[in-house]
This record gives structure tokens, sequence and C-alpha cells, in this order.
């Protein structure tokens, strides 16, 4: 398999990195913890002159065991599976469900990189990521985690299907502001592939992530609306309003103008919608009373399709 799927069967668009990708991120972490290591032993040997053979010894393997195995679990676990070596090749560590590494995670990969990395110059790396099929190392299977690319061609990308066009502005008065980040990233990976899934799993995450969406916002889902549509048309609601908080940060920046936005044919007279260049508009309109989140009732819904949409959402009876 090449994408990563998860217990709910969810595909997270992540795909498992390879030996080469793998390999060279490697080499750039070895390089520089090697060349931090010499330097650091340079330094303690110059400290330790000192002191015996058996004191000298002992703080060698302390440095060894401090910069070669320490140093990459320290750092995988405060950037969460991000070296410095997987970051120049857009690698990234994941938990085989695709969260976030912990210290035992990266605790678990040193170790065992110590033994089939550096103990047989990785050659049992290179043999066990070669035999997996998504490329894991022996670390990795005993930790439970994969290692997968970030970063990907922008073509791959799947857009969220729009909302059926009676639902489009039903939620312009919903609180949004309670949603964290993580959920919205849930909802849009269910939206982009729902038709991959299984009916009764599409179903049962429909119903989750809708009854989390709507926990969050102090909302009930409608009587009757199917989670899907409910999740696609929550989605474009937000969608709408950061499009139009980024219009009105464009406009208030032009500031003065007046028709900053408008076409140089329109403020002409040009066009047949033109408006004149003397006109002033006047004030936006106060929202009413009651218009709570990131919205407006009073902003300008999204033009409706002329015809059906094709998202698989039917109307309710």
């Amino acid at each position: 398999m090449d994408e990563l799927v998860t217990g709910d069967a969810v595909v997270l668009g992540l795909r498992p990195a390879r030996l080469p990708s793998r390999a060279l991120a490697i080499a750039v972490d070895l390089t520089v913890l090697l060349t931090v290591f010499v330097l650091l032993s340079v330094g303690l040997a110059l400290a330790t002159a000192a002191l015996d053979e058996a004191a000298a010894a002992a703080v060698a393997v302390a440095s060894f065991l401090l910069v070669l195995v320490g140093g990459p679990v320290a750092v995988e676990t405060l950037t969460r599976g991000r070296s410095l070596g997987k970051l120049a090749c857009g690698l990234r560590v994941v938990r085989d469900d695709g969260g976030p590494i912990r210290f035992r995670h990266a605790l678990v990969r040193g170790a065992m990189g110590m033994v089939e990395i550096l103990g047989t110059f990785g050659v049992v790396g290179c043999i066990a990521s070669l035999v997996s099929a998504r490329g894991r190392r022996l670390g990795d299977v005993f930790a439970g985690t994969l290692v997968v690319r970030e970063r990907l061609p922008s073509g791959r990308a799947f857009a969220p299907p729009p909302p059926p066009p009676w639902l489009v502005g039903r939620f312009a008065q919903l609180d949004l502001s309670g949603v964290p980040d993580g959920l919205w990233l849930a909802v849009r990976q269910y939206l982009t592939r729902m038709n991959q899934l299984d009916g009764t799993v599409r179903a049962a995450m429909a119903d989750r992530l809708a009854w989390d969406l709507s926990s969050r916002t102090g909302v009930p889902v409608p009587t009757g609306l199917p989670s899907a549509a409910y999740l696609a048309a929550v989605a474009a609601e937000r969608h709408a309003r950061e499009v139009r908080r980024t219009a009105g940060a464009t406009a208030h920046q032009a500031g003065g103008t007046g028709l900053a936005s408008a076409p140089d044919g329109w403020i002409s007279g040009g066009h047949d919608r033109s408006v004149p260049a003397t006109t002033t508009p006047g004030p936006a309109p106060a929202p009413p009373e009651g218009a709570a989140g990131g919205g407006s009732a009073s902003s300008p819904r999204p033009d409706r399709a002329d015809g059906p949409a094709s998202t698989g959402f039917a109307p309710p009876a």
C-alpha cells in the first residue's frame, strides 16, 4: 500500500518514505551528529587530561551515548518526528495511526538505531527497509512508527465537495470560534476521501465528525439533515468567512480609494455594470443582533449554482 490508512479506514494522504530518501536523511543527521561528537570529544579530552584512563574512558562512552543516541531521541521528541535530515528531505516520523510520536517512540527508535545503523553500518536497516512494504526499519517496527513524506506534489491535493445549493448560507450565524484546527483537518480529509470509504464506515465517520463539530459550535445538527451534507455546508461556510476576511483586509489596506477592488473599465463607465467614479459607496449596514461567530448575516451569500451540484447530497423530503 502507498497511502497511510488509519484504523477507521480513513486515508490520510501521507505516503511512506522509501529507502533513498530515508538514507539521505540519515546521512545528513549522521554528518551533523558526528561533527558535534568530534568537537565535544576534543573539548572533553582537553578538560579531562588530568584524569586517569578509566575516568577518561567513562567520559568518552558517556559522550558517545549522549550525542549519538540521546541526540536523535531528544530531537525527534521535541520536533515531533522531524530531525534536520528529515526536514531537509521533507520527511517526518509518525505513529502507525498517523499521530505525532512521543518520547517512548523516539527512545525505541534511537536504541534500535544504534544497533541496526551504527552497529552494522546501516546494512540491517537497509535490508529491513527493502523487505518492509512501507519501508520501515526494525526501530519503526518495534516502536510502532512510520516515516512518511510531508511534501507531495500539489497536483495530488483534492478539494472538498461543495455543499448542496439548498444549504448555502444556512449556517451563516454559526459560531465556529471554538472548533480546533485538528477537527477542521479531519473534516476536510473526510470530505475529500469519503467516496473511497465503505458505506458503513463512511456513515459512521460522518456521524462522529458531525457530533464533534456540533458539540464545539453548541448547535445540534438539524433534524433530518445528513451528516455528510452538514459537514460540507459548515466547511464551506468557514471557507467563505476566510475569503471575506481576506478580501476585507485587502480593501482596508487599499483605504481611501473607495473603488480599489473595481476594474478600470467599471470606473470609466465602459462596463454595463459600471460605477461612476464620483460615487462614494456608503457605510456597510451593521450586522443584526444575534449574529455569532466569524460570519455576519449582512454579508453577501455565495452565488447559488444554476443547477444541482454534483455532491451526492440530496435535499430533505
